[in-house]
């Protein structure tokens, strides 16, 4: 191979984000690395803990300073660091429930000083999708709200907290998620808007967190028919003309994962990453579930023989690599104590989130917890939620969860001491308000926990919403159960559950997408 055709290789290399399963590097991506990939998206089948994980992008970094380690760590549902237990911060909904610009900028500095203790350089967050669709089945949650000048003002306080912690913040799911009914890791969302009404909607959480100085955006497999015949994460169209000519961004496009159904199901892999780097995106995340090092030879090699027909133009992969190694800094050290604050800020900002409807009967010994279970996005993966999750063992509860195919055990009501139904995004799922009427039929003294975006209404009472499902929402669901912050759970971190009965077997693995 000639130095020229060497140099190529380590261009195309260097755009590249896959992943890898297992705690440990497997020693051909170290090689990987060494040489001149671009760096690694991290997943929660590579964490253990937050130390571990130091110590694993530590080991990537001895074999080049400048890797780039990417997570997708927002707080809320979807996290990585947290994913066995699950975050401990309230994630966007509950934050822009609040609607305190000061708060979500403390828990942004909160989740970078997070990412930066693990040794990560590029963070997939905040979300900046403007929840348009009721029905939508993977933003909800991860959502700032539905109002695009809330969703605006949030992004860019994020971000401005998240970056000032020494780590790339990244907006997405650009040009907007939140007014579709289909998940992009399924099939191909589209969006029925003109780009006029964009601009005036979805947009503008982008344009705020363009002026904010965000440094990458991640963009989404979104097909808009009105704007353009491709996804946006191939489309020049949106990378181009839209992202960077209109909106002036001048940092690092990053795709969503290109093994997701939108773009494999359609182009291919590799097809796909071709078509992304030739519309102008910098950074190709892969995900994790099919990398090898075959896969990324086919991919690396599909972009050097395109620079070679001329389909993409050598400067274009030059651009794209020097970007892309931009996001390889690494951020500055992390006392654990700021981490402990942290986790008490978070705390905070959950119980400033909830909503009450009703009087409130205290948290009773021997309770029952009904759980209703739709099962968890791609994108959140099986990460613990609910109030089992920090439920202290004193208080000797029993968990049941229900599903579509799994009913109410109405044997276990009546001798119930006390009864909480839980449920997420319930007006979502026709059977899962029915499970709620049907405890209340025999229970009208059932509290409802809504822990999704459903809220609450005075014909729920007695209720409460929590918009968010993580261990910090949880927290400040049994404290207000309890009498108030500092009762039986506090903030001092979750708590084992006691007993559970389920008829689940869980709901997705751990995710391997963004």
């Amino acid at each position: 191979m000639s130095a020229a055709a060497r140099t190529l290789q380590s261009l195309a290399d260097g755009v590249l984000l896959p992943g890898f399963h297992g705690s440990v590097a497997p020693d051909w991506f170290r090689r990987r690395i060494s040489d001149s990939l671009g760096g690694v998206c991290l997943f929660a089948t590579n964490v253990i803990d937050v130390e571990q994980v130091r110590v694993l992008t530590d080991s990537l970094r001895s074999e080049r300073p400048d890797v780039v380690v990417a997570v997708d760590e927002e707080g809320g549902a979807v996290t990585r660091l947290d994913a066995a237990e699950g975050s401990r911060f309230p994630g966007a909904a509950a934050l822009g429930r609040v609607d305190d610009i000061g708060l979500t900028e403390r828990i942004g500095a909160a989740v970078g000083r997070l990412t930066a203790a693990a040794g990560i350089t590029l963070n997939f967050a905040p979300c900046a999708d403007v929840l348009t669709d009721p029905a939508n089945p993977v933003i909800r949650i991860r959502s700032f709200g539905t109002a695009p000048e809330l969703v605006a003002r949030h992004t860019a306080a994020f971000v401005r907290g998240h970056q000032a912690q020494g780590v790339a913040a990244c907006v997405k799911h650009y040009p907007g998620h939140g007014n579709t009914d289909v998940d992009t890791h399924l099939g191909q969302a589209v969006v029925h808007q003109n780009l006029e009404s964009l601009r005036h909607s979805a947009l503008l959480p982008f344009a705020a967190g363009v002026a904010a100085g965000v440094a990458s955006v991640m963009a989404g497999h979104l097909l808009v028919p009105e704007v353009d015949a491709l996804p946006a994460s191939v489309s020049g169209r949106w990378l181009v003309d839209i992202l960077r000519g209109e909106m002036g961004f001048t940092g690092v496009v990053v795709t969503d994962a290109l093994d997701m159904a939108a773009i494999a199901r359609r182009y291919g892999l590799v097809e796909g990453a071709v078509m992304a780097v030739e519309a102008g995106a910098d950074l190709l995340c892969l995900g994790a579930a099919d990398t090898t090092p075959e896969v990324l030879d086919h991919i690396s090699s599909a972009l050097v023989a395109a620079v070679g027909t001329g389909r993409i133009d050598e400067e274009r992969l030059v651009r794209a690599a020097t970007r892309a190694a931009g996001l390889g800094v690494l951020p500055p050290p992390v006392s654990p104590a700021r981490l402990a604050e942290d986790r008490r800020i978070a705390d905070q900002a959950a119980r400033r989130a909830l909503a009450t409807v009703g009087s409130l009967p205290p948290l009773m010994p021997g309770l029952l917890v009904v759980r209703c279970e739709a099962g968890r996005n791609f994108a959140v993966g099986s990460v613990p939620w609910g109030p089992m999750a920090v439920m202290p063992p004193s208080f000797g509860a029993i968990e049941v969860v229900v599903t579509h195919d799994a009913p109410v055990p109405l044997e276990l009501l009546p001798a119930a001491p006390q009864v909480l139904v839980v449920t997420s995004d319930r007006h979502r799922h026709d059977w899962m308000r029915a499970a709620v009427a049907l405890v209340r039929s025999i229970r009208p003294d059932a509290v409802l926990v809504e822990m999704g975006t459903g809220g609450v209404s005075d014909a729920d009472a007695p209720a409460l919403a929590s918009y968010g499902s993580g261990p910090a929402n949880a927290r400040a669901v049994l404290d207000r159960l309890v009498g108030g912050p500092g009762g039986a759970v506090g903030s001092a971190g979750a708590h084992t559950p006691v007993q559970r009965q389920s008829a689940m077997d869980g709901s997705s693995s751990p995710c391997s997408r963004v």
